[in-house]
């Protein structure tokens, strides 16, 4: 890949990934409710689905879509319900406290298979890979050192949007000091979550 084709790659996938999406509202509303300790395998696995949608996408779509539809489509289903019962959890969660942690940090295998389930099912990032990438770079001329440039430079781009996105709703976690605030932000992550999870469950 030239240095050229991996900028406008880059830049393209800055301005996607940086659009609020399901799975932006799905990272904020697990920060603003339980903060940013645990997070990074949820982030793993949102960053490992993009990864399989470049590498579908350069693979040929047709023949692995195919393939692997009914795969996507129970691991889309399995992350619409844990979206649904997070923000259940959330909702009724116990306010006087701030150290309780949805999911607990031994659930760092679920919290990948969400993140992976909130990537491979979001129609924001899938049309991102399906229908724009062709038009930015020739995928037909990319070889396996090119992939794993694209792929490298997809971590890089994404790390610097979805940390961004994490430091800003850490701070204003932050601000949240009472049980009453606490509840608040809990109550709106849990609706932020559900919308997520409604929004790649309707596609």
């Amino acid at each position: 890949m030239t240095i050229t084709s991996l900028l406008v790659f880059a830049g393209a996938l800055f301005i996607a990934a940086g659009t609020p999406g399901p799975s932006v509202a799905a990272l904020v509303a697990r920060v603003l409710s339980k903060g940013a300790r645990n997070v990074l395998p949820f982030l793993f696995g949102m960053w490992a689905g993009d990864a399989v949608w470049l590498t579908v996408a350069v693979a040929g779509l047709s023949a692995i879509a195919e393939s692997f539809y009914h795969a996507f489509l129970v691991i889309k289903w399995l992350g619409v319900l844990y979206l649904l019962y997070l923000a259940w959890k959330m909702w009724f969660a116990n306010h006087a406290t701030t150290e309780e942690e949805l999911p607990e940090a031994r659930s760092s295998g679920r919290l990948f298979l969400t993140g992976l389930a909130i990537a491979l099912g979001n129609p924001k990032i899938m049309m991102f890979y399906v229908a724009l990438l062709p038009s930015i770079i020739d995928i037909h001329s990319v070889s396996v050192l090119g992939w794993s440039e694209l792929v490298a430079t997809l971590l890089v781009v994404l790390a610097v949007v979805d940390f961004s996105w994490m430091f800003l709703a850490a701070k204003v976690r932050g601000f949240l000091k009472s049980p009453r605030a606490l509840k608040v932000a809990n109550r709106i992550s849990a609706g932020t979550m559900a919308g997520a999870a409604v929004a790649i469950a309707s596609r």
